[in-house]
């Protein structure tokens, strides 16, 4: 069983390496806006996933990052990023799941009380 921890590595792992396979001159800027994460987390996603050697950097003089660099995934990130998915999509299913038994949990909940929020008494 994994940790909640590495379940949020994971799928910040897959998210990045979608948003790179997309749009390999994104800037780490960008893309931290994207996910909604900090530029420095991002840098340290990105050392992770180069050390991994699921992304490599290479300087492209026509990319619309200052510095110049886009980030290419290599065969394994690709097989690896495919590999995310499948696993991301469960847990995004199962999530999924027992979100719709809350709903109907909680419409039974409410459909048994009254206008002021008491619960109905059956007679």
């Amino acid at each position: 069983m994994t940790s909640r921890r590495s379940q949020l590595q994971e799928d910040t792992y897959f998210r990045v390496l979608r948003m790179l396979q997309e749009n390999p001159d994104m800037t780490q800027r960008e893309i931290a806006e994207k996910l909604g994460i900090s530029t420095s987390g991002l840098n340290y996603c990105l050392k992770a996933l180069i050390d991994k050697g699921w992304v490599k950097v290479q300087n492209f003089s026509q990319s619309k990052n200052k510095f110049g660099y886009i980030y290419v995934l290599t065969p394994q990130g690709i097989a690896e990023k495919a590999m995310l998915a499948g696993r991301f999509l469960k847990r995004k299913m199962t999530e999924y799941e027992q979100l719709q038994a809350e709903i109907e949990a909680l419409k039974v909940e409410i459909g048994s009380m009254d206008t002021d929020g008491q619960k109905v008494q059956n007679a």
